[in-house]
């Protein structure tokens, strides 16, 4: 079983801000779908290559996603190394991306709360550019994406499709490998 993880925060005002790529990721991949609540998450259990897959998006705000992440791994009895957590980052520009399989939570609130929630920092990871802004950090990851960023998204958004399906089908190292390297 594996849990993909988008992060994000709930509610209509924070919908289409760039500190909600995870969610949209997942909205977007899944398409229409009809999400569950339970223990302080959206989920949806979905079956792919014959293996049950559990897509989550915590609604405790980015802040306190890990507690979430957790509840989720206990009761379903998920390893942690099929944990995929899928977020945004500040460090790559609107339209790229990153795969890895651990590291810092380098400043993000949500990817800390998960660490320290699960004790680790052995989990993968897709980190989803929203570029980097010079003024206010929290005003600009809570605002939305300009036009020509949006479209520069949607096009990432349909890439990750296919990272996505191979993440299901691939070696973690060969995922990485593969979609790194562009």
């Amino acid at each position: 079983m594996k849990l993909v993880v988008g992060l994000g925060n709930p509610g209509k005002e924070y919908e289409n801000t760039r500190h909600n790529v995870g969610f949209r990721f997942i909205d977007y991949y899944l398409g229409d779908v009809l999400f569950k609540e339970k223990h302080s998450a959206l989920f949806c259990e979905k079956t792919i290559n014959g293996d049950k897959v559990i897509f989550l998006k915590p609604i405790t705000y980015m802040n306190d996603s890990g507690r979430a992440v957790r509840k989720f791994l206990d009761y379903y009895k998920i390893s942690i190394e099929n944990l995929l957590v899928i977020y945004d980052d500040m460090d790559f520009e609107v339209g790229a991306f990153k795969i890895k399989k651990n590291g810092s939570a380098a400043g993000h609130n949500g990817i800390k709360s998960i660490i320290s929630n699960i004790g680790t920092e052995e989990f993968k990871r897709i980190r989803i550019g929203i570029s980097r802004s010079k003024y206010d950090k929290v005003n600009y990851v809570l605002g939305n994406f300009g036009k020509e960023e949006q479209n520069k998204l949607d096009k990432e958004f349909e890439t990750l499709k296919s990272v996505l399906n191979d993440y299901f089908k691939l070696d973690f190292e060969v995922l990485m490998s593969k979609y790194n390297q562009r």
